[in-house]
């Protein structure tokens, strides 16, 4: 086979020097199309202008969550390679639920408190940048940044220089980890010694006029949970009054302003780490997470997610900005995606005829536990249930001489019978027969046989564990799954297509791009209409 260089005409002089990665946390596919009137001409309707649209881009897999979000688009892998199957999960090993970048074996950097201690540890496979990395003779930079450090992990993978995450609460900055460094390079500490934060603690309020909102609902809705201290879920929102009821300085990853500080440090490490200004190709990774916690606390429906956007694409503007300064407008590349989409808060739905609802949890376990106890006369044949997920404990199917594929068997259908779930696959299925559609691939696609459970079922759609405030998300439905996918810079036609595209195809595509091979476990295509 010619070398990718061939393929695609590319010469050394041609790679683009800077791979610019943007995943905005919960950003449903349809916010583009819903608020694209209201964009500016410099945000988003530039890189949709200028760049190439992949309009049928699709999560393919289960849970829709933030940690394998973002570890599959960086990996290209599925949950069942790369290994990070949600933010949190049970070890079976150790019988307690891990989170997806704990380690205590390292020391957290630029704060004192032990939440620093995290790195990439459970990541199982290697990312693009480590790819880069290795490509370059460790020459290529990549630096990672998100207020949630899960996010910024996994994105930066094994060999980033550097992920930066944000401790809030008293203290305000960008942290790390040990993993990556020793201590905070002079010009992040120059950051985190700014005032600038505090510039953001001022007051949130609409930024255009209240009548322009017209594509969400009323502000004040029962389906809006708002902030502590403040009797309604509506607009202005004092930040310095509201701080001390609403863990400090972490009432910013709550507003826009989170996004806006966000790319402000990314700004900073472009300057800080003289990106793209040497012939080995950098990667600067963004996740911006505010969208995400304001999703939950708001809902999709509200002026505060609108309002989040409508900022976001100025704050976008401004960075491109930034991005021509240092590169020279185009000598880039830079794509724009999602790790996952959200649901419209089922109350809502329900009150406007739709369909939707609440699964009791709690409530289904013990029924479950009881039925097995009918069964075999013990309850302790569940070890867990987490994530939509079952897990047997097997040293006592063992002892009571069960057959694991048949109790599964019977779990499944007990399952199947109960209202709210659509489909239930035992982990027999899973590792013996290949899904080809539907929920039963997504689900197979998020298996991983040593982390994963023994039954995953599915809830019915809009069906959540969740408050009755706020939008969740997680599914495998449209909602969830369907998220935008653009490209836009050196190298990139402009365009769009609307034929299926995921998530693993990213990687492919900037391998292509750089002339380089994808990781190995990279599952996608070559977005190949789309290179010049």
């Amino acid at each position: 086979m010619a070398p990718l260089s061939v393929l695609f005409g590319q010469s050394n002089a041609e790679k683009p020097k800077l791979v610019v990665g943007i995943v905005v946390d919960q950003m449903r596919y349809d916010y583009l199309q819903k608020f694209s009137e209201k964009f500016t001409t410099g945000g988003f309707n530039r890189i949709i202008s200028n760049g190439f649209s992949c309009e049928n881009n699709y999560l393919n897999y289960v849970p829709t969550h933030t940690a394998p979000g973002h570890a599959g688009i960086y990996t290209g892998a599925l949950p069942a390679q790369h290994g990070i199957l949600s933010n949190f999960w049970y070890d079976r090993t150790i019988k307690e639920a891990v989170y997806c970048v704990s380690d205590p074996s390292v020391e957290p950097v630029g704060t004192g408190n032990k939440t620093g201690r995290n790195s990439p540890q459970r990541l199982l496979v290697e990312t693009i940048g480590d790819v880069n990395r290795a490509q370059t003779q460790m020459k290529g930079k990549t630096i990672s940044i998100s207020i949630k450090n899960r996010a910024a992990i996994l994105s930066g993978g094994h060999k980033a220089n550097a992920a930066y995450w944000f401790r809030g609460q008293d203290q305000g900055h960008w942290i790390t980890s040990s993993y990556y460094m020793d201590a905070l390079p002079e010009w992040v500490k120059k950051f985190n010694d700014t005032d600038q934060l505090t510039t953001y603690m001022n007051t949130w309020e609409l930024l255009y006029p209240f009548e322009r909102y017209s594509e969400s609902g009323p502000d004040e809705r029962p389906f809006e949970r708002g902030f502590r201290g403040k009797q309604t879920p509506t607009f202005p929102y004092n930040l310095t009054e509201l701080a001390t009821t609403n863990g400090g300085f972490d009432i910013l990853k709550a507003t826009p302003f989170g996004n806006t500080y966000t790319l402000d440090f990314a700004a900073a490490a472009l300057k800080g780490e003289k990106l793209g200004k040497d012939n080995a190709t950098d990667f600067l990774l963004i996740s911006l997470s505010s969208s995400d916690y304001i999703g939950h606390n708001f809902g999709v429906n509200s002026k505060e997610i609108q309002d989040t956007y409508l900022r976001l694409d100025q704050d976008l503007e401004k960075f491109l900005n930034k991005l021509d300064l240092q590169m020279g407008e185009g000598n880039y590349v830079l794509f724009l995606t999602s790790d996952h989409g959200a649901t419209e808060n089922p109350k809502y739905l329900l009150e406007n005829g739709g369909v939707g609802g609440y699964f009791k949890e709690a409530t289904f376990i013990i029924q479950l536990k009881d039925y097995l106890y009918k069964l075999y006369g013990s309850t302790e044949i569940i070890e867990h249930v987490a994530l939509n997920q079952v897990y047997l404990n097997k040293e006592l199917l063992v002892t009571l001489n069960l057959n694991a594929s048949e109790v599964e068997k019977l779990i499944q259908e007990y399952i199947l019978l109960q209202p709210q779930i659509q489909t239930a696959v035992t982990r027999t299925q899973l590792l013996n027969h290949e899904f080809t559609d539907g929920l039963e691939l997504l689900i197979q696609n998020g298996f991983h046989p040593d982390r994963s459970g023994d039954i995953a079922y599915l809830l019915e759609p809009s069906v959540v564990v969740y408050s009755e405030t706020g939008s969740d998300h997680g599914s495998g439905y449209e909602h969830d799954t369907h998220v935008p996918l653009l490209f836009y810079g050196l190298g990139i036609k402009p365009g769009r297509t609307h034929r299926l595209t995921s998530s693993a195809d990213i990687v492919s595509t900037i391998a292509a791009l750089l002339a380089i091979e994808p990781p190995k476990t990279a599952s996608g295509h070559v977005i190949g209409e789309m290179i010049e």
